[in-house]
């Protein structure tokens, strides 16, 4: 059965729009759902220096974070929508930049932290989001240029028409530039107690990759939390999933 939104309103959904599909049908991702049941007090430290630890051991191994198959193929497709990609980059390489020059990732809250070293480890941008701060479903899609973003210092900034955003049905805008900056309207915080999180990634083996982080996140969240979560694949042919 469903699970009752946040705001009491029934079901919730998210989805890729058609027009994203079109103009990227290499893209996988995957979604984890709790719908209820985080708390800030979780010790996931132990686990967070585990993940970095392999990022760091990747980057080791396999050189730079610009060279990775998941950065270089985010890099292809910020490039393809006219962005510079050494000016805005996905979150994962930002996450692997500051892990290679500082051997670790700040602490903000337990499941950021989590989320933030699994993305690490798979070089796969990976966002968590408070559904309380949701209305109704998020459609990722190109934006119109109405959308209202608000930055974590509380500004007001609109995506630019085309801008591919996460986009509520109140028309907030839950991210910029795709996977480069989330929002701070609906950024994890002590109160937070619903989530989702999603991982998108085109590179070729994508496909692989990214159920095997989610199914790692899930997993851990399972451990961290008394909570069982809600995972799936969203595709061109199944892109919405209501939860």
């Amino acid at each position: 059965m469903p699970t009752e939104a946040p705001d009491g309103r029934g079901t919730m959904y998210f989805q890729h729009s058609p027009q994203l599909w079109a103009a990227h049908p290499d893209l996988v991702a995957g979604v984890v759902v709790v719908a209820d049941g985080i708390t800030p007090d979780a010790d996931a430290r132990a686990r967070v220096a585990d993940f970095t630890a392999a990022a760091l051991d990747r980057l080791a191994r396999d050189g730079s974070e610009a060279e990775l198959p998941e950065i270089r193929a985010w890099r292809r497709t910020f490039a393809g929508m006219g962005l510079k990609p050494t000016q805005y980059r996905c979150a994962s390489e930002a996450l692997l930049r500051r892990v290679r020059k500082e051997g670790s990732l700040p602490s903000i809250h337990p499941l950021v932290d989590l989320c933030n070293a699994v993305s690490a480890a798979f070089a796969i941008p990976v966002a968590a989001l408070d559904l309380a701060a949701v209305t109704g479903g998020l459609t990722v899609r190109p934006a119109d240029g109405t959308e209202e973003y608000e930055t974590f210092g509380g500004d007001i900034e609109h995506p630019a028409p085309g801008e591919v955003t996460y986009a509520d049905e109140a028309g907030r805008a839950h991210a910029r530039r795709w996977t480069n900056r989330q929002s701070g309207r609906s950024a994890v915080r002590p109160a937070t107690a619903s989530v989702v999180i999603v991982a998108e990634a085109l590179h070729e083996t994508a496909a692989a990759d990214v159920p095997k982080l989610v199914a790692s996140l899930a997993d851990e969240i399972a451990t961290l939390w008394p909570v069982t979560p809600t995972t799936a694949r969203v595709t061109e042919t199944t892109p919405r999933l209501d939860f």
